[in-house]
């Protein structure tokens, strides 16, 4: 079995859930997903590091987002990047600014040039993405892509196509056996 088979077995057995939830949006759905489960699972941790750097671009210098869904594939990704020998400076976006301190939004290695990917566990309207996106910005490095371990939204793309940033997700709501749902209507 292939990495990204056993990493979407891990997904389906341990953090995919079937019943009915009400989702962030307030929306209803059928299924959940509670990817921690995986990305926080010892046995999956690397399958998932692995998995977002074949994502990444070559010149990317750091990886963040919003915390608390972005800290462990973010920590995780940068930690099995720097074994390999590729150094990825690693922070997380507060979602306020702290008031003491250094203060900001930014919390970690990041630094003002930097090439950024974004990330997130899950996303299904990419809202958390993009409210990452512009706090990096803000600081001073520059948004190269934004991505996600599952986009189980399906209109991430097209909100970041509107920023001018590219999105790409390790797995898609349909590769686990699910149609997209509560994502943002662009008509």
């Amino acid at each position: 079995m292939s990495d990204r088979e056993q990493l979407r077995q891990h997904l389906l057995t341990h953090s995919v859930k079937t019943g009915d939830f009400v989702l962030k949006s307030g929306l209803r759905s059928s299924w959940f997903i509670d990817s921690k489960q995986t990305v926080c699972s010892p046995e999956a941790m690397v399958l998932v590091a692995e998995a977002i750097l074949d994502l990444l671009p070559d010149d990317a210098t750091a990886i963040g987002g919003l915390t608390m869904g972005a800290d462990p594939v973010s920590f995780i990704t940068a930690g099995i990047a720097a074994s390999k020998g590729r150094m990825l400076r690693a922070f997380s976006v507060r979602k306020e600014v702290k008031d003491h301190g250094a203060g900001g939004r930014i919390a970690g290695a990041l630094q003002p040039g930097d090439r950024v990917v974004i990330t997130e566990d899950t996303v299904t309207r990419g809202t958390s993405l993009l409210e990452a996106a512009h706090a990096v910005q803000d600081f001073g490095a520059e948004v190269v892509l934004l991505t996600s371990l599952v986009d189980r939204g399906g209109s991430v793309a097209e909100m970041a196509r509107r920023e001018g940033l590219a999105f790409k997700a390790v797995f898609t709501a349909p590769d686990l056996g699910f149609d997209y749902e509560g994502g943002i209507s662009f008509e």
